[in-house]
């Protein structure tokens, strides 16, 4: 394919993200099309193809990815269908944009990345929009001499999302639908690895402090069956280490940040106005803005088409999303077990 030839999209579930974000970006595009459209139910599909002028709509998404005239599928669903569409996407000779997180356990991922290699395909999956802005000026100061050694990374991440007792059960509180992911744990993981590379031991406690909600849909009372709230304590292949601490039940809770240690300096990074602080040697805190030519845009869905069209592999590919999986997982185990898990995970 050149940069002019047509791509036409198959949606697999059109929730919050893809309608607000991924379809508003791909209609930008020129030669892209999204022709056909599957969601949880027939009626919601026809809502959006309605607002997103959509031709087609299908009760089972199935039907997307045998479609003749779909040469790539955006699956927005729940995790607990990625790993599903996307094997049956791949077979069926189609590229793959896949919404994070990428599955609902590590042998999921890992089967999607080796499917992913066979086929031949575009396969990328969603970046988390978080720290994206400073993105480029952070691996630039990490890689200087700013920081000299890293030797402590501190991840605060508290939310209230889950603090009443009374809200319903939402669908990331159920292992039915989300798997392993907890929180945001999978997202912070990505970001780490992005600019201080992997963990080679894992050490996590997990806790759920409502155990029980009244289901949406069926008004009954079911189990809460992801945790409340994740710490984690790692040790970086650097030799640095991590700590993290991640919660939904928190009413009265600050930004979230990561704050990096060196032998010579220190970084605090606000994630909720992409504000960098630096501190180096005996000299006082100061900001460090972003330069306007070093801001790194939100360009997923093109790097993802351009990539269809010939261009660069596009970055977050399904190694990545199987590196982070692959954290969550360690927490995971780490949890049930009581005991330290070590990295690459064998099995």
């Amino acid at each position: 394919m050149n940069t002019t030839d047509r791509v036409r999209i198959g949606i697999i579930g059109a929730g919050g993200i893809v309608r607000h974000r991924h379809l508003p970006n791909l209609r930008k595009i020129p030669g892209v099309q999204a022709v056909a459209v599957a969601n949880r139910s027939e009626a919601s599909g026809r809502r959006v193809a309605v607002e997103w002028d959509i031709p087609f709509v299908h009760a089972d998404w199935r039907e997307v990815v045998q479609r003749r005239d779909v040469d790539a599928v955006l699956v927005g669903t729940w995790p607990y269908l990625h790993a599903p569409v996307t094997l049956a996407a791949l077979e069926a000779g189609k590229h793959v944009f896949c919404q994070a997180r990428l599955a609902m356990d590590l042998a999921e991922a890992r089967r999607m990345n080796e499917a992913a290699d066979r086929s031949g395909r575009v396969t990328m999956v969603c970046p988390p929009p978080h720290g994206l802005k400073g993105d480029r000026l952070m691996r630039r100061l990490v890689a200087s001499d700013f920081l000299g050694a890293v030797r402590l990374i501190r991840l605060t991440s508290l939310q209230g999302a889950y603090a009443d007792p009374a809200a319903p059960l939402h669908w990331r509180q159920d292992a039915r639908f989300s798997g392993r992911n907890v929180l945001t744990l999978g997202i912070y993981a990505e970001v780490i690895h992005r600019w201080f590379g992997y963990a080679r031991r894992v050490s996590a406690t997990m806790q759920t402090f409502v155990t029980e909600r009244r289901d949406g849909e069926s008004h009954e009372r079911r189990a809460v069956t992801i945790p409340d709230s994740v710490t984690v304590a790692a040790q970086m292949e650097s030799g640095a280490e991590l700590s993290m601490v991640l919660s939904g039940v928190i009413r009265h809770h600050p930004h979230d940040t990561l704050e990096v240690f060196g032998e010579h300096g220190a970084l605090i990074y606000n994630f909720a106005d992409d504000t960098i602080c630096g501190c180096r040697n005996r000299e006082g805190w100061k900001e460090i803005p972003v330069p306007p030519g070093e801001e790194r845009p939100w360009t997923a869905e093109q790097d993802f088409v351009s990539a269809i069209r010939g261009g660069p592999a596009p970055r977050p590919d399904f190694e990545d999303g199987c590196k982070y999986m692959e954290f969550v997982e360690a927490a995971w185990r780490s949890h049930e077990r009581r005991l330290h898990v070590d990295l690459p995970i064998r099995v």
